[in-house]
């Protein structure tokens, strides 16, 4: 089962990990691995081209994993944009769905993600436009009523063009049914308030989390580093300040009656939470790139209440923004529709491994999409120069 290598593929050791892959991929070399999977770069002597392969890490292992795994495939799937990362195919070495354990994605291979690059001197023309980008990703997602749930540095990745591209589709899900929603999704410290307090969230909980990445690039250090869900509001409030009543009571009672009884906190001004000094010099080819627009934005995406908080079209139109607008990449046709009714039905580990099954075999030895290259001379920046 496990232990045998059919014909026609080849098997590297990577780390704990054992990889068995098609001969097409040589070269394997490890990128990285988390609670999700392991990534390793290929090269792939079909397409000619270096690729990224993710093993999904124990898909099976209980529902949750096993819906996890089916999601990321279908939604990779669906989506077509240029700031998305694109699935070009997906193999499992086992032949028959008796056998069946293991799930591998061939990506796109990029150059480094964000969190490799947040903490250099980025100047405002990098900075605005890898937020653009990465609102573009997020449009496009919204479009088909999809919240991606997980962002952070470390999903979204760049090329040394400074091109970026939104990876990592394992929390991501449909908007609607709120209130029922995974209260602890996103990695702590891009955490919105509304998921922190279980008030259920929308689209907009993916703005504060491009907030959070924001105020990174800025700082060169996490905004709000909690230790644990109390410690995050307590640094969120002690910058931001006391919500509102409105918002309060808009909360469980017994989440509401914990906050009342916590001291109030007037909020800093966003001039001292984000001082001159902390930004870059002013653009000289872009009048609006400058610390007083970027603080602004910052302003509007760092916002408690999520009926107060900008929105991605919102934000794609503010000034800090919209020196990169290009109607095909912030409406580009509209992904296909996230099947909100599938997701949510009570299968069993054994119904989403035939699903999973199906899904893969459908892609399998078949390339989804074409790579697409890397877009040198699309833009005079280098994302690694410090």
């Amino acid at each position: 089962m496990s232990a045998e290598v059919p014909p026609g593929y080849h098997v590297k050791v990577i780390g704990d990990s054992r990889f068995v892959i098609p001969m097409r991929y040589s070269n394997l070399t490890p990128i990285g691995s988390g609670a999700q999977g392991y990534v390793v770069s290929a090269y792939d002597l079909v397409l000619q081209q270096e690729v990224a392969i993710k093993k999904l890490a124990r898909p099976f292992q209980n529902v949750t994993q096993a819906k996890r795994a089916y999601r990321e495939l279908v939604l990779m799937r669906l989506v077509n944009h240029k700031n998305i990362i694109s699935l070009l195919n997906a193999f499992t070495p086992q032949k028959t769905l008796e056998d069946f354990q293991d799930v591998y994605l061939v990506m796109e291979l990029m150059d480094a993600n964000l969190g490799q690059v947040i903490h250099m001197e980025l100047d405002h023309e990098r900075m605005s436009y890898l937020l653009y980008q990465v609102l573009c990703g997020l449009k496009h997602l919204h479009a088909a009523g999809i919240i991606h749930r997980d962002l952070k540095p470390s999903n979204i990745a760049v090329r040394h063009d400074c091109s970026l591209k939104i990876l990592d589709f394992g929390l991501a899900r449909a908007t609607g049914n709120s209130f029922t929603m995974t209260p602890y999704v996103v990695t702590r410290y891009y955490r919105a308030p509304e998921v922190i307090l279980g008030l259920g969230y929308s689209e907009n909980v993916d703005i504060w989390s491009v907030g959070c990445i924001f105020a990174e690039m800025v700082l060169e250090r996490i905004l709000f580093p909690g230790t644990d869900y109390v410690d995050q509001w307590t640094k969120i409030t002690d910058e931001l300040g006391t919500p509102s009543s409105e918002f309060m009571s808009r909360l469980e009672n017994s989440v509401r009656r914990y906050l009342m009884l916590r001291p109030r906190t007037d909020p800093r001004p966003f001039s001292e939470l984000f001082p001159d000094e902390c930004f870059p010099p002013s653009s000289s080819e872009h009048e609006t790139l400058n610390a007083d627009q970027a603080r602004d934005l910052l302003y509007r995406m760092l916002v408690i209440d999520p009926l107060e908080r900008v929105s991605v079209d919102e934000a794609l139109q503010h000034p800090y923004i919209n020196v990169w607008f290009d109607e095909s990449e912030v409406n580009a046709p509209p992904p296909g529709q996230y099947d909100v009714s599938f997701y949510e039905r009570d299968l069993t580990i054994d119904d989403w491994r035939v699903r999973i099954f199906e899904e893969v075999k459908r892609m399998e030895d078949t390339d989804v999409l074409q790579p697409e290259a890397p877009q040198d001379g699309i833009t005079p920046y280098n994302c690694f120069d410090e």
